[in-house]
């Protein structure tokens, strides 16, 4: 999972929409618009998250030495979206991601409940950090499966694409996936986490499960789902750990 990256300020959860890419048919959609990255995110003042509870990969003092305040972090974050008109990207150790939308990508903008009135499932598994912990976890929202099967990825050359690209709303959390991995019936779209809708700092409103993989791929706070054909940028991979993760 990404700890606290893509997650240092709340969001507003209303605000929140989930950016669809790729589909087929989208455009005779009516959730339908013609630049899903002009869609605003808004967030509150910057939450004091601490790295030391999260699978983050580094030594949290390492990771925590040079961070801003959360007041430098909200105004230079406001400099940032008044240059550039959206909030800035890329601003973790591993830099942007070179899969994530240029301006004017069309999609849908799904809300939560485009997402939740999908079949509800539960499931009990162990999530597992490469760094050695696990934890039996509940969970409880829809399968990815139910999610592509409602939202199917529009055909390249008379096949299905090959991957899914997901990334946090403010770009800087991203990571890559097997379309056929996608499909696996464990694979989730969490709402809920030990019986309670899930928190800002689980990754409210919508993350990934996948106990097939370990914790670092297992995105939170997702912004964006896209397929495609080309293998997308993995967050943790450009620091040297392995694209598929797998257990």
């Amino acid at each position: 999972m990404n700890g606290v990256f893509g997650l240092r300020m709340d969001l507003e959860l209303e605000s929140w929409r989930l950016q669809l890419v790729g589909m087929n048919g989208a455009s005779q959609h009516p959730l339908y618009v013609e630049d899903v990255t002009a869609w605003d995110y808004r967030y509150k003042t910057p939450s004091e998250h601490e790295d030391k509870d999260h699978d983050t990969k580094v030594d949290p003092k390492l990771s925590t030495a040079n961070k801003m305040a959360p007041e430098a972090m909200q105004a230079q974050a406001e400099e940032d979206e008044n240059h550039t008109g959206r909030m800035a990207r890329g601003t973790e150790e591993a830099g942007e991601s070179g899969s994530t939308l240029p301006p004017k990508t069309a999609g849908l903008l799904l809300p939560i409940a485009e997402v939740t009135k999908l079949p509800r499932h539960e499931l009990v598994t162990q999530f597992k950090c490469i760094e050695g912990w696990s934890q039996i976890v509940h969970w409880a929202g829809v399968r990815m499966a139910d999610f592509l099967e409602t939202y199917p990825p529009a055909k390249i050359n008379g096949k299905d694409p090959f991957y899914v690209y997901m990334e946090t709303p403010d770009g800087n959390y991203y990571t890559g996936y097997d379309l056929d991995v996608m499909r696996h019936p464990q694979t989730m779209l969490v709402t809920e986490m030990m019986e309670a809708p899930l928190t800002q700092l689980h990754g409210a409103p919508l993350r990934l499960h996948m106990p097939t993989k370990y914790g670092y791929k297992q995105i939170k706070r997702i912004g964006l789902i896209a397929y495609t054909n080309d293998k997308p940028d993995d967050y943790w991979t450009k620091l040297g750990y392995d694209w598929y993760a797998g257990l």
